[in-house]
């Protein structure tokens, strides 16, 4: 999506060589209409594949998901959560996830009240690194007996591991900005299409 590279090749900072800092526009301070435009390029590549449910995890994959699902037709939005709380009562699934970012590992959970059988689920993150946090979302989807029509990356490390694991789970995955280099002198390449 020439779109987002271009903000990112703007507006992204570049911390070492693993990093990418998009706060500005896309998982701090939120740009609405660009996230308005990646709704849309969302939908055009899984148009047709009757999904009723979109799927992220907390926190900043929850205002991706929100604009995604309104070119769903408005389908609901869950998201597993990273903590234990009083308003999660009964059944729910867990997964663990370590996080790239914060260096730890998560229980996620989410309610079975809210994924089931007859769901079919897009995943929706900001961010595809390593590919431990897609790795748990699917484990959810797959205990609730829901099918999955796959996963919507906004930016793909794609020097790291997570897109070959998950593409290799046979799961499809389609992201709008594939990150094959990051450099604090070079900026950002992208893998071209």
């Amino acid at each position: 999506m020439e779109l987002l590279k271009e903000r990112i090749r703007r507006d992204g900072k570049v911390r070492g060589t693993g990093v990418l800092k998009v706060d500005s526009f896309l998982n701090h301070q939120i740009d609405v209409e660009l996230l308005g435009e990646i709704g849309k390029e969302f939908r055009r590549r899984f148009e047709g594949c009757g999904i009723n449910k979109i799927l992220t995890i907390e926190a900043s994959g929850i205002g991706v998901a929100c604009i995604v699902a309104q070119h769903f037709d408005n389908c609901p939005v869950i998201f597993a959560k990273k903590n234990q709380t009083k308003n999660i009562a009964g059944d729910v699934y867990t997964s663990k996830v370590e996080s790239f970012t914060h260096g730890r590992i998560y229980d996620i959970i989410l309610s079975k009240e809210y994924l089931g059988t007859e769901d079919k689920v897009l995943i929706i993150d900001d961010f595809l690194a390593n590919g431990a946090a897609l790795e748990g979302l699917i484990r959810l989807v797959k205990d609730a007996g829901a099918e999955i029509a796959g996963a919507g990356i906004v930016v793909e490390k794609a020097f790291q591991p997570g897109g070959d694991l998950i593409r290799g789970m046979g799961i499809r995955v389609e992201s709008l900005a594939r990150v094959q280099s990051l450099s604090e002198e070079d900026g950002v390449t992208f893998v071209e299409n």
